[in-house]
């Protein structure tokens, strides 16, 4: 059974919080399947099967939840609906009589005037009688034999003590055994005092109720009346109040048949006649709706309003806890302070001028060798050594030996503990070699010029023989006579006499022929242009499963463009892969590629390129004059390796040194620049 799109969505914030304490975060997805598979009234199997993408195992106790929810919420509705029929029917039957209507006479079914749901309701004029008696309220024998009762206790306690009445009192029977009882009985003077004492308090007392009671039902005109029309009981009050010295209360009557009249000020308020402002009642929403509506402002109102002081006074307040604000205060202007901007611009130059300044001590310290001498202190040896001295330890030992102790000729270096060594012996793992190089290499053998001729009229006289057993067994005609011009006579005879054109036209025909067969058989044997290509760049691409052969050269400057150019263009043609760092004074070009393009490659960086002459405008204009004077190619490094580190080669701009080195250990060859670096910072130290 589906559901109506209000109750779907009264179940909204139920399945909410579920979906949450189930998958532990809230996830509006769940929450709209959920609400769906309700609305469209599946049972618990297809509600299962509908949410089981989204909750895996916990999709069936999710299900049980939901319909046990849809359940109390059914029977919340039914209770709830059951109540308002009820209330509708006893309104029903208190106004029926102004809403009945007469009945036909004519025996048709009368129809009924259909009410508007906002239209209101006209009350009917309500005639004051006699008040009905309330569970809570005293009646009026109740009120009576009380104030007998309260009156005859204090004329008993005055006469005991011999008092005469100060006024007149009404009169009430007084039975006969209760006054022998008190004249019998004798009481002392304070205890007297203190009974009489007690009996006009509680007796002030009850006279004040009455009366307050009295006053609370004459303001109500439509169920006591006007305060002249009441009954004895009232006066009953009123004189034991006079009597008791206290003045009763003025209560105004109201007339009920006049209605209020509306006032209103300049500013569009109401207000009574004498000028304050009157709040007029506001009728109450019938729609679910609206009742939500006001049921929500009032909660946010009552949100709003801060705890008052008497929570100080309860037992569970503690005034360590400090109570959050329920809302967040409204933002308002906050103004900085005179020389704020002023201190962090101050800031922002002293940090740019800092940094200026270690630029520039960086750039001296580079240009000089100092900062990547630090690196080198490591493996270098720290002490000067003259010529032809012998150290007393290698700086190669020195990582193994103690820090703290002077090594001299005396010294016993087997009482030394020495870093790293034991009496174990390490046997590393045997590691195949990554390229097998125990295969045999089979040689090619070339013959010379002679050999080759003398092996060509071998296999020629070879053919002829086949042929001529061909055409003495009959398997194919004998061949026509190769006639030339030069031995037209002597093949012909004397069929050249008597038509000698005939004949020359014939031997024309025969060594046209000849020539074209010769031409079709080069031209089947010829390679096309696709094959041609292919040759070439097999015989370029060699065959690299033995190893690719890597070059690492270092160059001082490589600012020229046509120079930049020849690099590129010469490794893309002999199809070399490979990376160019560009860096201050120390320009790497890596290459990898077979033994014969790297052969040809390095002839290329080696003599080819002359590195010393500029004549391009389009030289670095910044560069040291020094620089291009002397610049010069290394060739830093060459091997092998297993396979290929880079791809299509390609330049990249390196300012930093960091940034160029970790260029090169993105692909694993971090030591090439490390390399490179050294011999730079060595060569410059040595000039």
């Amino acid at each position: 059974m589906s559901l109506p799109k209000r109750e779907v969505e009264e179940l909204r914030p139920w399945v909410e919080r579920t979906v949450k304490k189930v998958l532990g975060f809230s996830e509006p997805t769940v929450v709209t399947a959920a609400l769906h598979c309700v609305g469209k009234g599946l049972d618990k199997r297809k509600t299962i099967d509908q949410l089981r993408p989204f909750l895996d195992d916990s999709a069936g106790g999710f299900v049980e939840r939901l319909f046990e929810a849809l359940e109390e919420s059914r029977s919340t509705r039914g209770n709830k609906g059951s109540g308002e029929k009820n209330r509708k029917r006893e309104l029903k039957a208190d106004t029926g009589a102004a809403r009945e209507t007469p009945e036909p006479t004519d025996g048709t079914t009368a129809k009924r005037k259909r009410v508007p749901r906002f239209e209101e309701v006209e009350q009917p004029e309500v005639i004051p009688g006699p008040p009905s008696e309330s569970p809570g309220m005293l009646t009026k024998i109740q009120i009576k034999q009380m104030m007998e009762a309260a009156t005859k206790q204090i004329e008993e306690r005055k006469k005991q003590l011999s008092f005469t009445p100060p006024a007149p009192r009404l009169p009430f029977p007084t039975s006969q055994s209760q006054l022998d009882a008190g004249g019998g009985s004798s009481i002392a003077p304070y205890q007297a005092a203190s009974f009489m004492n007690d009996a006009i308090e509680k007796a002030r007392k009850a006279a004040e109720l009455q009366a307050r009671i009295q006053s609370q039902l004459a303001m109500k005109p439509g169920i006591l009346g006007v305060l002249g029309n009441t009954g004895p009981q009232n006066f009953v009050a009123l004189a034991n109040l006079h009597a008791m010295g206290i003045a009763p209360p003025k209560v105004e009557p109201k007339e009920v048949n006049k209605p209020t009249p509306l006032i209103l000020d300049e500013k569009g308020r109401t207000v009574d006649a004498s000028g304050k402002e009157v709040e007029l009642t506001h009728r109450m929403p019938t729609l679910k709706a609206n009742i939500r509506a006001v049921k929500r402002e009032q909660f946010r109102q009552q949100l709003k309003e801060k705890p008052g002081d008497d929570l100080e006074s309860t037992s569970y307040f503690d005034q360590r806890v400090p109570v959050p604000p329920a809302q967040r205060a409204r933002r308002t202007f906050k103004f900085h302070d005179q020389g704020r901007f002023e201190k962090i611009a101050q800031r922002i130059r002293t940090k740019a001028q800092l940094e200026r300044l270690q630029n520039e001590i960086a750039q001296a310290a580079k240009k000089t060798g100092i900062q990547a001498s630090t690196k080198l202190a490591l493996i270098a040896p720290k002490k000067e050594i003259g010529e032809g001295q012998v150290p007393n330890i290698e700086w190669w030992d020195s990582f193994i030996l103690p820090s703290n102790i002077d090594i001299n000729s005396d010294t016993k270096f087997e009482a030394l503990e020495l870093f790293g060594v034991t009496s174990l012996v390490e046997h590393p793992a045997q590691m195949s070699p990554p390229v097998d190089t125990d295969k045999p290499v089979t040689l090619g053998v070339y013959l010379t010029k002679k050999e080759q001729k003398k092996l060509r009229r071998q296999t020629r006289r070879e053919g002829q023989k086949e042929l001529q057993e061909k055409v003495r067994l009959g398997l194919m005609p004998p061949p026509e006579p190769k006639v030339r011009i030069s031995n037209l006579m002597r093949v012909l005879g004397t069929e050249a006499v008597q038509d000698p054109t005939k004949v020359e036209a014939h031997v024309r025909a025969q060594m046209a022929k000849r020539q074209k067969a010769h031409e079709e058989a080069n031209a089947a044997r010829k390679l096309t242009a696709e094959q041609r290509k292919e040759k070439k760049v097999k015989k370029l691409k060699e065959d690299l499963t033995n190893g690719v052969h890597i070059a690492v050269y270092r160059i001082r400057n490589l600012q020229n463009p046509s120079k930049k150019f020849k690099v590129e263009a010469n490794a893309n043609q002999l199809y070399l892969t490979g990376t160019v760092v560009l860096h201050k004074d120390v320009n790497i070009v890596v290459v990898e590629g077979g033994p014969k393009s790297q052969k040809k490659f390095k002839r290329l960086m080696m003599h080819r390129i002359k590195w010393e002459e500029h004549n391009s405008k389009r030289d670095d204009p910044d560069g040291d004059d020094d620089t291009k004077r002397n610049n010069k190619c290394w060739l830093i490094w060459e091997g092998t390796a297993k396979e290929r580190s880079y791809g299509e080669i390609k330049f990249k701009q390196c300012p930093t040194e960091s940034m160029a080195r970790e260029h090169f250990k993105k692909h694993g060859t971090e030591h090439y620049w490390d390399l490179a670096l050294s011999q730079s910072v060595l060569e410059t130290t040595d000039d």
